[in-house]
């Protein structure tokens, strides 16, 4: 009997992975490039070679599992919302079928908002999916993730600034990945009941400006915060090569943010509190990524 888990290169997969290995659970992790997960399989993990647009990828990981995580990814292309649904659907009606009772789900504040949220808005219907399906399933929906720091290693380094449209006294959930993965992990193994939808909001709420004034306490250097305009936004993903229907995603979800769509539904209290601090998070992960940006 095993945990699958559908994206176990990422961050968040790969930390989950080696914390139920560490708790002596069996997993089964499913991967285009097999040679990517090849620590997983020498730590004894069960690697399916395949995408998870292919049921027969999905069949075999699933025989004999008793849990899932999913986490929907960041395809983002023309279709992405239909797209993420129905990967999710085909994974669910396989997942039923294959006898797996309990599913994790990745999911996001905002994603009760519906439409207009720009990626986040296909996660309500992923959750839909497999809740319709399955007896027991928890959608943690996070927060912003610490590790989006790292894209403005290039502003950080050389210039001391983080550019972004999102309203700079505008307070949110800001949480580590490995919190995520941790308390993934924690449910996988313990287990649970029914269907619960549960925030992942790290230890506070923080605006960028707050944000930037802690990273840069952290690295020993003046960070500044700088809203741009959702124009201006645009025109600089664009700018960097990133697909303009992507990039109008990204900037449709930061208008929401501004909003207060993207405030989470479920309340900051114990269970949805973690323990990394973004200072932490600076000084162990951050600050060697600005350092070697700036040598670069």
């Amino acid at each position: 009997m095993s945990i699958v888990i559908n994206t176990p290169n990422g961050n968040i997969g790969r930390r989950l992975a080696l914390t139920l290995l560490d708790l002596g659970e069996s997993i089964t992790v499913i991967s285009r490039d097999p040679a990517k997960a090849s620590e997983l399989a020498e730590r004894g993990a069960r690697v399916v070679q395949g995408s998870i647009e292919d049921e027969a990828t999905l069949r075999e990981a699933f025989a004999g599992a008793t849990g899932l995580f999913w986490l929907t990814p960041s395809n983002l292309a023309p279709g992405f919302h239909a797209w993420a649904r129905a990967a999710a659907e085909r994974a669910a009606t396989l997942a039923a079928e294959a006898g797996i009772e309990r599913v994790v789900v990745l999911s996001s504040t905002g994603a009760h908002s519906g439409a207009g949220v720009g990626p986040v808005s296909a996660l309500g219907p992923v959750e839909h999916e497999f809740e319709s399906r399955l007896p027991h399933v928890v959608s943690l929906r996070a927060g912003f993730f610490m590790e989006n720091y790292l894209r403005d290693l290039g502003t950080i380094a050389a210039m001391g600034k983080i550019f972004s449209p999102a309203a700079a006294d505008h307070r949110v959930p800001m949480v580590a990945t490995s919190d995520i993965a941790q308390r993934a992990a924690e449910l996988l193994h313990e287990g649970w009941q029914g269907h619960l939808r549960l925030g992942v909001h790290g230890p506070r709420d923080l605006s960028p400006r707050e944000g930037a004034q802690i990273v840069g306490q952290a690295l020993g250097r003046e960070v500044e915060y700088v809203q741009v305009t959702p124009e201006q936004a645009l025109h600089a993903m664009l700018e960097a090569g990133i697909p303009e229907f992507a990039a109008r995603l990204y900037v449709e979800m930061f208008v929401a943010l501004n909003e207060g769509r993207m405030d989470p539904a479920e309340p900051r209290d114990d269970a949805s509190t973690t323990s990394t601090e973004l200072a932490d998070f600076t000084r162990q992960v951050l600050r060697p990524a600005v350092a070697q940006a700036a040598a670069q």
